[in-house]
């Protein structure tokens, strides 16, 4: 088991870093990594390139993302292998070696492992962490609410059904919002002091 569980997060680490940010942004003409955050991340590649930009990297780290788990089920049929894929493509995506380790923070990658991982589980989060980004107009809120509410929606289901709910589902949220919580640790910092910069296309 702990081979297919170390093979699948490898295997998800390295769907995950795949800088489709990065390469996306240099296909525009511009390298994201020197404007505004310097993340990969479909927030700062609007920021960077525009929202034509955005768009084809969300859409690239979601196909990752999804990816990322169905090769590991396609070869083993295990929760906990795919929950490990899920963790590596979040890992991967926020510190990819390719790029020295800085990346973007996981909420497109966070949504899509979940929704893959738990489809039920996502249709939960999924709607209310676009609610929150739409109202509040802050892109960190929107993903803390992905890293977070899956720990929450997924445990809730896990003590109510065990049966239906493996605990593998349960760790992964846990791994996945550490990883979302800790990259956005200076937008949690500027919420704190008011200085975040909000999404002003709406």
């Amino acid at each position: 088991m702990w081979k297919w569980v170390v093979t699948s997060l490898l295997i998800g680490y390295f769907m995950g870093a795949i800088p489709v940010g990065y390469l996306v942004g240099l296909a525009f003409g511009k390298d994201v990594r020197r404007h505004g955050s310097g993340r990969t991340g479909g927030t700062n590649v609007w920021r960077a390139a525009g929202i034509s930009a955005a768009i084809l990297t969300i859409l690239g780290d979601a196909v990752k993302a999804v990816l990322g788990i169905l090769i590991v089920r396609y070869l083993w049929h295990n929760e906990w292998a795919a929950a490990a894929a899920g963790i590596g493509v979040v890992l991967g995506h926020n510190w990819p070696v390719w790029l020295n380790f800085r990346g973007g923070a996981g909420g497109v990658v966070g949504g899509i492992t979940l929704v893959t991982i738990n489809p039920l589980a996502g249709l939960a989060v999924i709607p209310l962490a676009i609610a929150n980004l739409y109202f509040t107009r802050y892109a960190s809120i929107g993903t803390l609410n992905v890293g977070l509410g899956a720990v929450a929606v997924l445990l809730a289901l896990w003590l109510e059904a065990p049966e239906r709910t493996p605990l593998a589902h349960v760790i992964y949220a846990i791994v996945m919002a550490a990883a979302i919580v800790w990259a956005l640790r200076p937008n949690i910092q500027r919420l704190h002091q008011k200085e975040e910069r909000q999404i002003t296309i709406w």
